[in-house]
Order: C-alpha cells, then structure tokens, then sequence
C-alpha cells in the first residue's frame, strides 16, 4: 500500500508582526481610487510617515500627482510634491505592486444605477484586481459607503474563491467606512473618528491597530455590517432632516411665513433641536445615495422602508420645486414663460465653498431649464468648466461665466443655487431683473423688490 504525501500546512500569520510593522511605520499601505476619499486618506498616512501607495485607472489622476498636482481642493500642490520627492508616496496604476502591499484600502466609487439600486461594479471589479495579487499576511479595508452585508457577502467570497486563501487565517479583511466632509475646515481625515468592524477579532485588532496610526481614534463596533449601518445611519438622519425642512418650507412659503426665519429663530433653543436648513435638492457623494443602500437590502427581508423613501421622494421633488418658483415669478413680473428666458445659474457645486459636482441639484435644476427652452449659462468660483459626468454629458465642456454687472442685466432671472462665500451678492442684487433664491445667500439685502426665496 502507497503511503499518502503528508498535506502541507501554513504556519499561521503572526499577527503580532503585522501590527508591530503598522506601529513601527514600516508598513506599506496601498489605497485604491484617489478620488475625495483616497488622496486625503494617502496624504494622511503619509503625514506619520508610513509609505502609500496610491492606485487608480484614471492614469491622468495619476500623471498629475507624479508632477505633484492635487485636483481636490483641500488637498494642496506643494502636500502632494513633498511626499511624492521624499518617496512617501508613490501614485500608480501599476495594481501588481498590490501584492508588496501589508494593508490594502478601497476606496472606490458606489453608484446607484438607472433603477436608483446599488451598483457595485466598482467594488467588484477592484476586489477581483486585489485577489489576483492578494498573499499570505495581508489586511484588506473597504471604506466604500454601502449596505449591510457587502464585505462579508460579496468582497470575502471573491477574494478566497480567487486567490485560494482563507479569511482570518491567511489574510485579514475589515471594513471603516469614509467621514469626508468635502471643504470642511474644522475636520479633516486625520482628526475624524474611524469607525472600525471586522471579519473576525484579528481583522479587527489590525484594522483599529493600522488606522491608531494615522487618524485621531477609532471606534470598534462589533462586525462589519455593523460598521456598514454605521455609515448609512449618519447619512439617512441628515437626509430625513433635510426632507423636514423642504417641506415644511414648501408648507410655510403657501403660508406666508419664512422658513429661514423659524429655523433661525428655533435654534435659539439650547437642547432638544438641531438645525437643517432647505435647498434646491440634494447633492454629494453620500446623502443623495446611501439612504437608497437600506432600501434595497430591507426589501430582501420584505421590509418596506417608508420613512426614508418618502424623505428621499421630497428631496428629489426640490429642483422641480425650485424652477416652479422661477416659472411663477417670471410670469407674474414679467407675464412671460420660461421658454426663451435668460437664466443665470449662480454655483455648479453641490455644496459651498468646494469644486465637487457630484449629484448637484443644479444639473437637475439646469435640465428642467433647457427642456422649457430657457438659455442657461452659469457661474462658479470654484468650478471652471463642467468634467465628463455619468448621467449629465450634455454639460460637459460648459464654462463659468465672468460675474459682471453686464453679465447679470442680460439675464431674465437668476437662480443662486450654491452659496459660495467668494461670489459677489450685492452686485447681484443691485443688477438682476429677478433673482430666485434658494440658500437665502441674500438674506442681507434690504431692497428685497426683485427677490423671491425658494
């Protein structure tokens, strides 16, 4: 009888050695997709000095920071070309240096598709790229906003199918979902909270043990789907919020009675109430988005999720809402339709103060504009010429006009969209036949003949 070959066993990852190489800093951290979340997220390893790695498909991304160009506002020319000289980081998109990698990070783009329902081609894609090249003693993070279930359902299963190796013992995945605040000065990547869930105790320990050292704490919830509601939580409350507030301003505007006014008036309290504020629509990488990640997964448990559904039904409504307002004002001023008006759009934005376009309410608001035959152009401090989008390539190409007072008295009306602190709002005022607010960015202005709030 043939005596069986014995079965090779690998001795198991010493998980003390990878976390000693993260407190030591001699850990290379890969982070995949440099867009808002993954170039503050490498500039931030980077500040304690670890090495990143920074891997995108766009190789004009990549062409841009190895000159030591930042295309993210907060993220500044001179950051970039200190850690790319010093060799702190090095942007790619070479993906095989993944497999050199002690942490890998995704922080890849979560769309909803035409049906409003979660499209995870970005997720999946990249986690088929890192299994091809994933090795033994290697930790893996998504920090892409999605719905409860994705990192143990859908990225565990691909990375052992593919790469042979086994979660907790062979490698180690976790997930932390992103807190980019776009434009905010107060806090920054490093100095958010990084909510941390694990596959497992060991994923978790160097998940939390990685991010100890580079961000100011972290917070460990019990697995990753709890970390995953985490995220859209944080999300779905301001969305609600938001949904109060534009409708109670639709409600209070038939009324007579200003919105702004209340919420100014109520945050006088100093306990029980926080204030949100009314626009044109939601924008952002998040709000818009997430809050349609727990639909669709509460459906697979025949839970219908009215509460969040009606608050992102009012949302969506606000563009339309907001033109309506433009369509009755030209036409008590002035007895003429939208059709062939002058609009001004003032801020391409979605929010104030940054270049970020993505889902900004004023492409919704500008497309109901062009399909009513009115002539848009626009101004943005921040926004030069509208990029290639997905779901808006009419757009593209379209350039911000100079504000001027001449520029301003050829329109019919203008509609102040985003409040960017840099935009002259008294020469608005002073020149403009109609002017449609919707941010009350004039809430100063006195002579208040030729503005309507929206």
């Amino acid at each position: 009888m043939l005596s069986q070959k014995p079965k090779l066993v690998s001795p198991p990852v010493d998980v003390d050695a990878l976390c000693a190489r993260f407190t030591s800093r001699r850990a290379k951290i890969g982070v995949i997709g440099l867009g808002y979340v993954g170039l503050p997220l490498a500039c931030a390893i980077c500040d304690k000095n670890f090495q990143a790695v920074g891997f995108d498909i766009d190789s004009g991304k990549i062409d841009k920071l190895n000159r030591g160009v930042s295309y993210i506002g907060n993220i500044h020319n001179d950051r970039v070309s200190t850690f790319v000289k010093s060799k702190k980081f090095l942007p790619t998109d070479q993906f095989d240096l993944l497999s050199e990698m002690d942490a890998i990070i995704m922080c890849v783009p979560t769309p909803l598709d035409k049906n409003r329902e979660p499209d995870m081609k970005y997720v999946v894609a990249t986690t088929r790229s890192i299994a091809q090249r994933l090795r033994r003693g290697q930790l893996v993070v998504l920090e892409s906003t999605t719905y409860p279930g994705t990192t143990r359902d859908l990225v565990l299963p691909i990375l052992e199918e593919a790469s042979g190796l086994k979660s907790g013992v062979d490698f180690f995945l976790a997930f932390s979902p992103e807190r980019e605040d776009p434009g905010n000065q107060q806090y920054r990547t490093s100095s958010i909270p990084k909510i941390v869930g694990g596959i497992g105790p060991e994923a978790l320990r160097l998940a939390q043990t990685m991010y100890d050292q580079f961000l100011t704490s972290t917070v460990a919830v019990s697995s990753a789907e709890t970390a995953e509601a985490v995220k859209l939580t944080e999300n779905i409350f301001r969305s609600v919020n938001i949904a109060l507030v534009n409708e109670l301003k639709v409600i209070y505007d038939a009324m007579g009675i200003d919105v702004w006014e209340v919420i100014e008036a109520a945050k006088t309290k100093p306990f029980g109430y926080m204030p949100f504020y009314p626009g044109p629509g939601l924008g952002g990488h998040c709000i818009p988005i997430d809050p349609f990640y727990l639909t669709w997964k509460a459906r697979e448990f025949n839970i219908t999720t009215r509460f969040i559904e009606l608050a992102g039904e009012i949302n969506i409504a606000m563009p339309s809402y907001v033109v309506g307002k433009l369509s009755e004002a030209m036409d008590e001023k002035f007895a003429r339709p939208l059709n062939g008006a002058r609009v001004l759009i003032i801020g391409m934005a979605y929010k104030k103060n940054v270049a970020d376009i993505r889902e900004s309410p004023a492409f919704a608001v500008m497309e109901q504009l062009k399909r009513r035959k009115a002539e848009v152009v626009f101004h943005d401090p921040y926004v030069e010429v509208i990029p290639p989008t997905r779901e808006h390539a009419a757009f593209t190409g379209m350039k911000s006009a100079a504000l001027t007072a001449e520029l301003i008295q050829a329109q019919d009306a203008v509609m102040i969209i985003t409040n960017h602190d840099h935009i002259d709002y008294a020469l608005i005022a002073r020149h403009a036949r109609l002017v449609v607010d919707t941010r009350n960015a004039l809430s100063a202005v006195t002579d208040r003949a030729n503005i309507v709030k929206a």
